[in-house]
């Protein structure tokens, strides 16, 4: 589901769909809060939160979402969606890096390769886009570096200032900060409303029920049950998921320098959890 998420990015952003990125990720956001936490009601799960949960469900959420998913957003009104995916397939060698400094310990000689190989596949993936320059394709190389290294920072962050909110909530309260967010900024930004198309709703919808709801919710379960060297693992599959979804949607093609950018970054991640296990 998630490596899908990339081509309702594209198809609600880019040509044909009339979204401005920050609208969608507010009417993303918000009613998928608002369905989590009515759930959470039903079901009796506690939804007050201390002045620390406050602090971490606002700053994480805004990270997450702002810092690590708008981006993408912005990136994918320029960019296909299986080269965005591939970009942010480097999140875990981020995350393992943001790791070693952390905890005050010097990166293994593995996981420098690793971060330095990642390196050189995202240098390959851009080859072609650099090669044909303008502008727009600068920003989008340039906001899809930020992207993972924001994700990860996020993901670390809610991982070490975890409470006892139960995985739903959690969900909840991360999107309704990163929701609302993207309302205050999206006229900040000099975004303005036109109506999407009903490719650009359906995009919105399918991201509303199986991006949100469902893997979100369940990759907050899993950084609460797992380590975020098993966790991140999905980096190996939303990629494939997204190029070959955007091949067979949108005719996107894949090329030798992707196939070679795609082969680094993903043995570079491999190289990166073999140093993490040890």
């Amino acid at each position: 589901m998630w490596g899908s998420t990339y081509l309702s990015f594209r198809l609600g952003v880019g040509p044909g769909g009339g979204f401005e990125p920050f609208m969608m990720g507010a009417l993303r956001f918000l009613p998928s809060a608002a369905v989590l936490m009515g759930y959470a009601l039903l079901t009796r799960q506690r939804l007050r939160l201390e002045r620390r949960e406050l602090l971490v469900m606002a700053l994480s959420g805004v990270v997450l979402w702002v810092g690590g998913n708008g981006l993408i957003l912005i990136a994918s009104q320029y960019s296909s969606s299986g080269y965005a995916a591939l970009m942010v397939a480097t999140t875990p060698i981020w995350a393992a890096t943001f790791e070693a400094i952390l905890n005050r310990k010097a990166p293994s000689p593995k996981l420098v390769a690793g971060l330095l190989l990642g390196l050189v596949g995202v240098v390959v993936l851009s080859v072609p886009k650099l090669a044909h320059s303008s502008q727009a394709t600068l920003l989008a190389v340039g906001l899809l570096l930020l992207s993972p290294m924001l994700w990860s920072a996020g993901t670390l962050f809610y991982q070490r200032n975890q409470s006892r909110l139960e995985p739903v909530v959690v969900s909840a309260y991360q999107q309704l900060f990163g929701g609302l967010a993207f309302l205050l900024l999206s006229p900040l930004l000099g975004e303005r409303w036109t109506m999407p198309t009903l490719q650009g709703w359906l995009a919105l919808a399918y991201l509303i029920v199986f991006g949100s709801l469902l893997a979100y919710t369940s990759f907050i379960l899993a950084v609460k049950l797992l380590p975020v060297s098993l966790v991140t693992t999905y980096a190996y599959v939303n990629p494939v998921v997204a190029l070959f979804l955007g091949w067979l949607v949108l005719d996107e093609t894949i090329g030798l320098w992707t196939i070679a950018g795609a082969t680094l970054v993903l043995i570079a991640v491999g190289v990166v959890f073999q140093a993490r296990k040890r």
